[in-house]
């Protein structure tokens, strides 16, 4: 990455020496794993079981030729699966050693994904305007994961907010920007892996431990610096609703 970021230099290397020093740890073998996932429920964030990564830049699932290896929940019914249960969580992590896991937003959270350059971005300017950014996470795939309080639903479905900000699976190329989980969608949680040939992984920069922010506080930050890095991004692999 260059040192000159978004027009000022020197600063994204500042950046860069926050984040390692703020990094939270995450603790080597399947206990750390789990505790990750449980300190994740407990902040409210609600955990399925999702395909992990196979040899060859191939899914865990049975499907041939899966197009989105290792990003989707096991199963169908992961919206109703998905659980802040301690119980459940742990018999899942210990029988399932290998899987990923997926946080089903628009219930407790939703979460604002961004190009990682264009969040780092943001992330510097939010921090130094003193507003308060809660979880974040990062993916080796480039992109950054934003975790707010969820919009809701609305009594009356007529006053939804229609967003362009909300997109499906089909037309997640048209949205190279940011993106919006709400209800209906999905992020993978760290710590999860990632397939290729690398060591590729979701990790927490800021983990689950700090508040969930209101969504708006956030998205002026997020939209300027997509707006600034909109040609720069490469396409995408979508994360799916369904597989």
């Amino acid at each position: 990455m260059s040192g000159t970021f978004g027009g000022r230099v020197g600063r994204q290397g500042k950046l860069s020496q926050w984040l390692r020093g703020r990094r939270p740890k995450e603790a080597a073998g399947d206990g750390g794993r789990e505790a990750l996932l449980l300190a994740a429920a407990g902040a409210g964030l609600p955990l399925a079981p999702a395909a992990y990564p196979a040899p060859g830049y191939r899914c865990s699932c049975d499907r041939v030729g899966c197009p989105t290896p290792a990003r989707h929940p096991v199963s169908f019914a992961w919206q109703t699966q998905s659980t802040t249960d301690r119980a459940q969580i742990e018999r899942w992590a210990r029988h399932q050693p290998q899987a990923n896991f997926i946080t089903a937003t628009g219930m407790v959270h939703d979460v604002l994904d961004v190009p990682v350059r264009a969040g780092r971005e943001a992330l510097e300017r939010l921090l130094a305007e003193g507003v308060e950014v809660g979880p974040v996470a990062e993916s080796d795939d480039g992109r950054m994961l934003f975790f707010t309080l969820t919009r809701g639903t609305p009594e009356d479905e007529d006053e939804w907010w229609p967003c362009e900000l909300d997109c499906h699976p089909e037309t997640m190329a048209e949205h190279p920007g940011l993106r919006w989980h709400c209800r209906g969608s999905y992020v993978l949680v760290p710590p999860a892996r990632l397939p290729g040939d690398d060591d590729q992984r979701v990790r927490w920069l800021r983990g689950p431990e700090h508040p969930l922010p209101e969504p708006l506080t956030l998205l002026e930050a997020l939209t300027d610096a997509c707006a600034r890095h909109a040609s720069e991004a490469p396409p995408q692999q979508p994360w799916p609703l369904r597989h």
